[in-house]
Parts: structure tokens; C-alpha cells; sequence
């Protein structure tokens, strides 16, 4: 990869309103002698070289093979791969604790790449925090002392830091927890920790690494609804990995799926779950009921369908008998409407009619299939 110059890193030049927060520029990581890896890169770019021939004949692993996606302001990101699928690499790219063999990781256009190393560890300190897996609670200090690491890291001191320490704790429901040791806490509560230690250094980033893969399950139910709640009021934007699609449905606003180093498909969770783009996805979202993230909006049919009620319905009149419902009406309270009423369901919006959902498109959207 070609040297880039080394820049000075400003927080300034950081914007919450801009979009998007991070991108990922036909990102790759080929694991193998530098000298190798640099007399094939131009083949593998071209495709000349596919991965299989890279790693019998060369002892080359393309772990990401050009990866390119955003993640917008205050968006929890989900990637999804099973085990070796490129998804810990990728996302170890985005505070560039491995760096591309390809490629380029913005943050708010700002290209870590350029960054030197003072910059690098500010970028860490104060933009981009990390929850892993396994997360590292230092054994001989406390909760309190534990959340407090990354200030006093940074140098932080006073009763401001140790402010945000206990806020950070009481968010994360940890409040009275704060002269404990780890071994005296669950594993839910170790990684709620974890979650404190990123809130308190007020980092605009969170990078999750199958944080809750370890627990329990009613744990992790818990847990990922409390996280997807904290990071919609507190506003961070999450890059979160996961093997388990129920947890990224669960969790995220998107979700790209890996396999082999790539990202075959990313959308919403109605997208992926209704519009698989291949069989490989098909087979992840077998057998994942919509009814719980699916909304009015995304199965409504046009009023024209109904020709009988389509002037009163294109006017914004709702026939006698008809149920009624905002456009973002999940499938479940749809389907509890539909076995209530032989009628037809009027969507609307602001008070205007935008659309039908009828017995079909729910039958339809309860297959798991797209309108066709």
C-alpha cells in the first residue's frame, strides 16, 4: 500500500451532523509476507488472482476482500458473519488496531490512515471506544476504579471525571456497584462495566465485538435491548458484531452480512429477512419471524388496488368499517387488526391515507417473501 502523510489529529474537524460517521473505502487485509503480499496485491485487486489460488500458492489469507460501506450518524451498524467469516478483522480496521493491505477507513471524512501516532491515540481516547467479548476488567480495581481507566489514561482528573464515572454507572444500571471487584459481579454485569467504561470516556463511536456472545441468554436478550436503547438516547453510533442474526435483527437499523471476506448483502432487517439476495442469506433468515420489526410502510399496497374505495381512499377518506393505522405499525399488531376485522387496513400518515394492507400482504410478509 502506498505511504500516506502523517497529520496532525483535530477533534475539530470531527462533525456530528455530517454523514456518514464511518466509511469503509474497498477495504482489504491480506495476511502474509510483506514482500508476498506486495507482489500479488495488484493481481488479487484485478482479480487475476482468486483467493484460493493466494493461499495455496503463495501462503496469502485474504481475511477482507474489498469492503466498502457508511454508517450514518447515531446508527447501530450490525455486521454478521459465522466464525472466519472476516467481520473482527473488518471491524479492527475502523481504530486501525490492524491496518489495510487496501483500501481506506474514514471517520467524518478524516482518513485514519494520515493519522501519526500522537493523533491515533487521541482518535482511540476520545472518538472510537471498544467493547470486546472478553472484557478485560482489570482483576484488582474496582467497578468504579475500572470505568475510570480510560480518564485517567487520558489524564483526566478531578471531580469532573469522576462525575461522568458515575453517571456512566447509574445509565448502565451499576449505581451502588462502584467499590466492587469483578469477581464479585456476573457476566452481565462485567460487561455492563465494559459499556460504562466506553459511555464515561463519552466516545461518539462504539465498536462492539460479540460482547454478549458468552452469556446466558436471558441475559443477553437483556442486555441487547438495553444497549440499543442507551445508544439511541445518549446518540453513539455502534459498529456491532455478531454471529447471530436474531441479535442483529434485535439490535441493529442495518446489517451486513459476511462471508469469505466480503459483504454479500446489507440492509435493513425487513430487507434481508424479505429480499435475501442470494441463497446463502436465504439460509440465515429461514425460519426469522417479521412480525416484530416488519411495519405497515414497508408491506402496504396502493389504494388503486382496491378500485372499489380507491377515490375515497386517494382523497383521504377511510370507507365505514376499516381498521386503521400509522405507517409504522408493526406486522404482530397487523395481523391482531386483521383477525378482528374483515376488512381491509388503511394506512395513513399526518392523517392522509398512503397506502392498504390487506389479508394477502400480511399472508405475504408472514412467508417471508416479497410482494411479487
Amino acid at each position: 500500500m502506498n505511504a500516506v502523510p502523517k497529520m496532525q489529529f483535530d477533534t475539530s474537524h470531527f462533525d456530528k451532523a455530517r454523514a456518514p460517521v464511518v466509511s469503509c473505502r474497498n477495504v482489504w487485509k491480506v495476511f502474509g509476507h510483506k514482500s508476498v503480499v506486495d507482489r500479488i496485491l495488484g493481481d488479487l485487486l484485478a482479480e487475476n488472482i482468486d483467493v484460493e489460488r493466494a493461499r495455496r500458492e503463495h501462503g496469502c489469507v485474504v481475511a477482507v476482500k474489498g469492503v466498502s460501506f457508511d454508517v450514518r450518524p447515531s446508527e447501530v451498524f450490525c455486521i454478521m458473519g459465522l466464525s472466519g467469516s472476516g467481520k473482527s478483522t473488518l471491524i479492527r480496521h475502523v481504530n486501525r488496531l490492524i491496518e489495510p493491505t487496501a483500501g481506506d477507513i474514514l471517520v467524518d471524512d478524516c482518513s485514519i490512515s494520515a493519522l501519526d501516532a500522537k493523533a491515533l491515540r487521541e482518535l482511540r481516547a476520545r472518538k472510537i471506544g471498544m467493547v470486546f467479548q472478553n472484557v478485560a476488567l482489570l482483576p484488582h480495581r474496582t467497578v468504579e476504579e475500572n470505568t475510570y481507566l480510560p480518564l485517567e489514561l487520558r489524564g483526566e482528573t478531578g471531580a469532573a471525571a469522576h462525575a461522568a464515572v458515575h453517571q456512566a454507572l447509574s445509565i448502565v444500571g451499576l449505581a451502588g456497584w462502584e467499590d466492587r471487584y469483578p469477581s464479585e459481579l456476573s457476566g452481565g454485569m462485567q460487561q455492563r462495566v465494559g459499556l460504562a467504561r466506553a459511555l464515561a470516556a463519552d466516545a461518539d463511536i462504539l465498536l462492539m465485538d460479540e460482547p454478549f456472545s458468552a452469556l446466558d441468554p436471558l441475559i443477553r436478550k437483556q442486555l441487547q435491548t438495553e444497549f440499543r436503547r442507551l445508544a439511541k438516547t445518549l446518540g453513539k453510533t455502534a459498529l456491532f458484531i455478531t454471529h447471530d442474526l436474531d441479535e442483529a435483527i434485535r439490535i441493529g437499523d442495518r446489517i451486513a452480512i459476511m462471508r469469505d471476506g466480503q459483504i454479500v448483502q446489507t440492509g435493513s432487517p425487513a430487507e434481508i429477512v424479505l429480499s435475501p439476495v442470494n441463497d446463502y442469506v436465504a439460509q440465515f433468515v429461514e425460519g426469522i419471524s417479521p412480525v416484530h420489526f416488519v411495519d405497515a410502510e414497508r408491506i402496504m399496497v396502493p389504494a388503486t388496488q382496491y378500485p372499489a374505495h380507491a377515490a375515497a381512499l386517494l382523497a383521504s377518506v377511510v370507507p365505514e368499517g376499516w381498521p386503521v393505522c400509522e405507517r409504522g405499525t408493526l406486522l404482530a399488531k397487523l395481523i391482531v387488526l386483521q383477525t378482528e376485522s374483515d376488512r381491509p387496513i388503511a394506512i395513513v400518515d399526518g392523517g392522509l391515507v398512503i397506502g392498504v394492507v390487506g389479508p394477502r400482504e400480511i399472508l405475504i410478509a408472514v412467508g417471508g417473501h416479497e410482494k411479487r
